[in-house]
């Protein structure tokens, strides 16, 4: 089974991101791959993994039934996903993520004083979201 989940890692905006300070994903009449992160994320801190949000977008938006999740998990993992390095948030709205030791993601803002902190850490692993465009 294939996992999209990070340890002890800090994923900054990529390098080509459009704003200087984070921003709220704004859901039109469907919500987006962008405000599903983010709701997810953002109301539960240190709760969720990388493969429990990436999971959750794809079972909210395929309308995929609470009693079908567990034989869905199995089918949506049996191959590779993109990871949350892939993510709107950090490739356009400006929200780096931390994935503490248990692998559990939160959202911090760009132009914070913890996204320095985060960003300047040697014990996380660094690295950074993907670029919208080739460089």
């Amino acid at each position: 089974m294939h996992t999209t989940n990070y340890t002890d890692t800090f994923i900054a905006v990529a390098e080509d991101c459009p704003v200087e300070a984070a921003e709220i994903p704004v859901a039109k009449a469907e919500p987006t791959i962008a405000s599903l992160h983010h709701d997810l994320i953002a109301a539960a801190p240190y709760a969720l993994t990388s493969d429990e949000v990436i999971f959750e977008t794809y079972a909210i938006r395929s309308g995929i039934s609470d009693d079908e999740r567990d034989a869905a998990w199995g089918a949506f993992f049996a191959k590779g996903q993109p990871c949350l390095r892939s993510s709107p948030l950090g490739k356009r709205y400006g929200w780096g993520t931390h994935h503490d030791s248990l692998g559990r993601v939160a959202l911090i803002a760009v132009g914070t004083e913890e996204y320095a902190r985060l960003a300047a850490d040697p014990a996380l692993a660094q690295t950074r979201a993907m670029r919208s465009r080739r460089a």
